[in-house]
């Protein structure tokens, strides 16, 4: 075995959340931010919709807190959204100094043009390229983070395990597939860790999430003994591409935004029976509308349609990559009805930490996706995300130097791990995410939730037949987190006896405020429910 490697701060991730983190934390110690692919292969990167953010003053944040406290569906922990609206600005702010270059006005030469979206009172969503907003924060930090000479990056590589010592995380496992073909294991010694690895879209058969994303950070924290909070409370856009055989593309909240309507089968427009904000009404309601009108009284699938056809502007110059994505598939925005239905996107729960991004654990911190800090409560409001990433990750970054942790002693480690049987895996990886779909998808109960956390008991033992004695591959990591963030999001579900926001029970179907007003927190295989002060 070599001699162990050490950095100051171990950062877990390389999208919005991570890339802010290293470029706080660079100014005061050595920094390695881990990526499972290339750089910017993350759910930031294909972040379509907007960033959401407060400009115009007092009343515009004061506004921007209601409308995220109304779409969270009663369970918004208060003190974090205040910190999301008041230091958003800010952190764009920062963004545009950096070289972001965010849509301007064609009427006003200069001044930044704001859309609005789904359950939003007034428009203040900022746009890149009319659609690749996060492909271009993504760029702008990355840029940033390249050129200061203590980030250091590792790409195509994963962090397997975390080392816990006396209650605190001391260090990360990265694992790497050598271009010689060899499997090798790393031990890197660290201060601090930050997950900042994003969701986990992966754990559902359909999805608009990258395959990258299999919730690998929040199942690590998970087992080196960190709480998870909210975890029941996964959102489905309601807007993905419905083509056989094509792959659950995003169509941006941002095209309702512009006045898209959505027409069943018949042809007809059917949100005014589901809520007086129509087609931008929050996502839960939109998902759950749609799901409906898909289905025919004998239990067939009927096509659901976003029909653009009577906005009056050019829709392939306001969103260009949606329109080319199209293009490739023979559907124009302009011209066509858009067959659409509702796929997994986005995880309100996840790590549960405080407002400096601090777990419950010691040595570890969590930002964005991976993080539960109750900002979303049940329900995301729409472009919040990558706010969320900026704003928390500069903050995590704050409390990982402000905690001032010292480097511990750690066993060294380097070593060959075997390959094995990939396919037989995957195939595993394949039903759950089908059982997940169907079990703990955008309507649940009792018999699905429990059958779920039966068929994820299997699952488990299947992969750890496959998994021998000193295995090691990329999906295998993958399988452990897939099942470990699915029995998470089971468990809390059925602890849950109501409806709220993301999570709808057909047993429990109205909302519980008396016993439910509360957070789930799941640790060890148990789910409890909190008022957070």
């Amino acid at each position: 075995m070599s001699q162990a490697k050490s950095t100051d701060y171990l950062v877990v991730g390389a999208g919005v959340a991570g890339l802010r983190a290293a470029i706080e934390l660079a100014d005061h110690g050595e920094v390695l931010v881990v990526t499972k692919e290339a750089l910017g292969e993350s759910n930031t990167h294909y972040a379509q919709g907007g960033i959401a953010v407060a400009l115009s003053g007092k009343e515009d944040i004061a506004l921007h807190l209601k409308d995220t406290e109304d779409a969270g569906d009663g369970l918004v922990y208060r003190p974090a959204a205040e910190v999301l609206v008041n230091e958003g600005p800010l952190r764009v702010e920062e963004l545009l100094a950096w070289g972001t270059r965010f849509d301007r006005s064609p009427g006003e030469p200069g001044e930044l043009l704001l859309a609005r979206e789904a359950a939003h009172s007034l428009p203040r969503i900022l746009h890149a390229n009319g659609d690749a907003t996060g492909a271009e924060i993504s760029r702008s930090l990355l840029v940033l983070a390249r050129q200061h000479p203590r980030v250091q990056f590792a790409d195509w590589t994963m962090v397997s395990n975390l080392v816990v010592e006396d209650g605190r995380v001391v260090a990360g496992d990265l694992f790497e597939r050598e271009s010689t073909g060899r499997n090798l294991l790393t031990r890197v010694r660290a201060r601090g860790v930050l997950i900042a690895s994003g969701g986990a879209g992966q754990v559902y058969s359909d999805t608009t999430n990258p395959a990258v994303a299999t919730g690998d950070g929040i199942a690590l924290a998970c087992k080196a003994g960190a709480e998870l909070a909210d975890m029941e409370f996964y959102q489905f856009h309601p807007t993905a591409l419905s083509l056989p055989g094509v792959p659950r593309f995003l169509l941006s909240e941002a095209l309702r935004g512009e006045g898209a309507y959505l027409r069943n089968s018949r042809g007809e427009r059917f949100m005014e029976q589901y809520s007086s904000q129509l087609e931008l009404a929050p996502r839960d309601v939109v998902a759950r509308a749609i799901a409906r009108e898909g289905m025919g009284e004998d239990g067939r699938s009927l096509p659901v349609y976003l029909d653009m056809r009577h906005v009056g502007i050019d829709l392939a110059k306001r969103f260009p990559g949606i329109s080319r994505f199209l293009g490739s598939h023979g559907l124009n925005l302009q011209h066509d009805l858009i067959p659409v239905r509702p796929a997994a996107h986005y995880l309100m729960g996840g790590v549960r930490t405080d407002l400096g991004g601090r777990t419950t654990v010691s040595g570890l911190y969590a930002a964005g996706e991976a993080a539960c800090t109750g900002v979303h409560g049940a329900n995301r409001l729409a472009s919040n995300s990558l706010l969320e990433g900026l704003v928390f990750g500069a903050r995590a970054a704050r409390a990982m130097l402000g905690d001032g942790l010292a480097f511990e002693p750690v066993d060294e480690m380097e070593r060959e791990v075997d390959s094995g049987d990939e396919q037989a895996i995957e195939d595993v990886v394949t039903e759950l995410r089908q059982m997940m779909w169907g079990h703990a998808g955008l309507l649940r109960d009792t018999s699905l939730l429990d059958a779920g956390v039966a068929k994820c008991g299997e699952y488990t033992e299947r992969i750890e037949a496959l998994a021998g004695d000193d295995r090691g591959e990329r999906a295998l990591f993958e399988a452990r987190s897939l099942l470990n963030v699915s029995r998470a999001i089971l468990v809390s579900g059925l602890g849950r006896l109501e409806s709220r926001g993301a999570h709808f029970r057909n047993d429990y179907p109205k909302r519980d405020d008396v016993g439910f007003r509360k957070h789930s927190v799941y640790s060890q295989g148990r789910v409890r429910f909190e008022v957070w002060e």
